[in-house]
């Protein structure tokens, strides 16, 4: 594969909002739409594994569904071993991270995140890129216009743009114009849902804003 080949980014995760957030972040770099693929389910990434091999996969565990997001990352780095991966969670134990460290994974990232976590995360990953593989660091610092260059010694910005907020009871929030007050959280298939003060039933998180 040539230098100047474009990079391909592989999003999966059935939260609309993750996957907005993530296509804008990439964008953000300056990467071009149509490298950047975002679908709901593993099967649905599998396909689209067979159309375009992807250079970097990010996940969401999927822990109910079959095949789950490790099981994803086995078979498309059955197909394209230098496909790097990272994958995310609501939960996140010592076989959450065994499991990640066996399958390679760069990092092993607890939903929900906020812009800091990622930010850090992004650093760390990138630097070890390039230590590792300065010919990859090459390309994404060309097709990012220097944005994800981490030799400069530069810290690693986020693009201006919002993440789901990471909440807890007590939190002032902002729904429909109006400013509440979160009662609650839970985490259900997969999703931060809020009680909010004065709204019947849960809100999505990525509904809200601070």
């Amino acid at each position: 594969m040539s230098d100047s080949a474009q990079l391909h980014f592989l999003i999966v995760d059935k939260l609309e909002g993750v996957q907005r957030f993530a296509r804008k972040l990439l964008e953000g770099y300056g990467f071009r739409p149509e490298q950047i693929v975002c679908v709901a389910s593993p099967s649905e990434a599998l396909q689209q594994v067979a159309r375009q091999a992807p250079d970097f996969l990010l996940t969401d565990w999927f822990a109910r569904q079959t095949p789950d997001g490790p099981s994803l990352c086995e078979q498309v780095r059955a197909q394209y071993p230098d496909c790097r991966i990272g994958l995310t969670s609501f939960e996140v134990d010592a076989s959450h991270e065994s499991r990640a460290q066996a399958l390679g994974a760069r990092f092993l990232l607890k939903k929900p995140f906020d812009a800091e976590a990622l930010r850090a995360t992004l650093q760390r990953s990138l630097e070890d890129i390039a230590l590792r593989h300065p010919g990859l660091m090459a390309r994404m610092a060309q097709q990012s216009g220097g944005r994800l260059d981490p030799r400069a010694g530069r810290r690693i910005e986020l693009p201006p743009v919002a993440l789901p907020p990471a909440l807890k009871a007590g939190d002032a929030v902002k729904h429909d114009g109006k400013s509440r007050k979160v009662l609650a959280v839970v985490i259900r298939h997969g999703e931060q849902l809020a009680q909010l003060e004065g709204v019947a039933g849960f809100v999505a998180a990525d509904k809200l804003s601070r």
